[in-house]
């Protein structure tokens, strides 16, 4: 394509970027956001779990935490709590699963980080939304079965997922331009956009492309209020490089979209090409990072929200993705 040359200028671009970019800003939360009060306690059920031996302990933690035993482990599917805690014994005194729990013991032997992180995102959902109910938070060792299980009573973080990259164990099931992002400093943005579904009323029903990237922007600017200090990589799952880029190229992209009029397109296919996941967006240019619809709909709905005044609840209340689109007044950034 005449305006992304093959010669990478996506790369080229990256140090003009950098030294234009400020230093030396320092975020603060605000005061009366850090004063609400939550109650939320983040529970270690893995050394709770991994520790047990005996049936009876087993069943005692079932009975301790009754909504991670229903909502998690899906107590009610088995004909009798001793049948799932034939399987829990399995999982404890299977070897592999001991080494991934000795070395989740390891890497994160001090969660009081984690936990802070999570109670301030905490303070700012109940700061929008004085009804929301922190569920019971807990985390454990999955077996890389699930990284981040959430609905309105429990949300279970699967601490295995987020050992670091280099790490012999991996989660076998996905590529590693996606493992890449599995780390402790995404955790939290990744706990954050689970929550975003809960007050996101988009109308996915035009099954077109801008749905898609209103959806996911809206999902993104809801995570950055609630986690105002976390830089954009960690949110939407770039390199600082990769976000820097973007911006430097936000008009280019923007054409893109527009010459191709791929903005009402319900061709899954075409649709998939901006906003799944994907190591790079190939239609733009190899150095593109996947997933640019997403990044697209971010920018869309911020203008959408500061050029208009509305409150983060009008935003997320808002299900017309073509008002949402009008009224943005979206322009590239030059």
């Amino acid at each position: 394509m005449k305006y992304f040359r093959r010669i990478s200028i996506w790369i080229l671009v990256l140090l003009m970027t950098k030294a234009c970019q400020k230093k030396g800003q320092e975020c603060a939360v605000d005061d009366e956001i850090l004063a609400i009060e939550v109650d939320f306690q983040l529970v270690r059920l893995e050394d709770k779990f991994f520790q047990a031996k005996t049936e009876d302990e087993f069943l005692n933690l079932l009975d301790n935490y009754p909504e991670f035993a229903k909502n998690y482990l899906q107590v009610d599917l088995y004909s009798s709590k001793e049948e799932l805690i034939e399987e829990l014994i399995m999982v404890n005194q299977d070897s592999l699963m001991m080494e991934l729990f000795d070395e989740v013991q390891k890497y994160f032997s001090d969660l009081s980080d984690l936990e802070e992180q999570l109670k301030v995102a905490f303070k700012h959902i109940k700061y929008y939304y004085p009804e929301f109910r922190i569920p019971k938070v807990y985390t454990f060792v999955t077996g890389f079965g699930s990284d981040i299980y959430l609905d309105k009573e429990v949300l279970v973080i699967g601490l295995d997922y987020y050992l670091p990259f280099e790490h012999r164990f991996q989660p076998p099931d996905l590529p590693q331009y996606i493992t890449k992002r599995y780390q402790k400093d995404y955790l939290v943005p990744m706990v954050a956009m689970a929550f975003s579904s809960q007050f996101n009323r988009t109308n996915m029903g035009q099954n077109n492309l801008l749905a898609e990237i209103i959806y996911y922007g809206k999902a993104y600017h809801f995570t950055k209020s609630i986690l105002p200090c976390t830089p954009d990589e960690f949110i939407i799952g770039y390199t600082s490089d990769e976000v820097a880029a973007c911006f430097t190229h936000e008009e280019l992209i923007w054409s893109h979209f527009v010459e191709n009029d791929l903005l009402f397109t319900t061709n899954p296919f075409e649709i998939r090409k901006y906003i799944g996941e994907a190591p790079f967006t190939d239609a733009i240019s190899p150095d593109a990072p996947g997933r640019l619809g997403r990044w697209l709909g971010w920018n869309i709905v911020d203008d959408y929200r500061f050029n208009n005044n509305f409150s983060l609840q009008e935003l997320m209340m808002e299900s017309d993705t073509e008002k949402i689109f009008r009224q943005s007044g979206y322009k590239p950034r030059r």
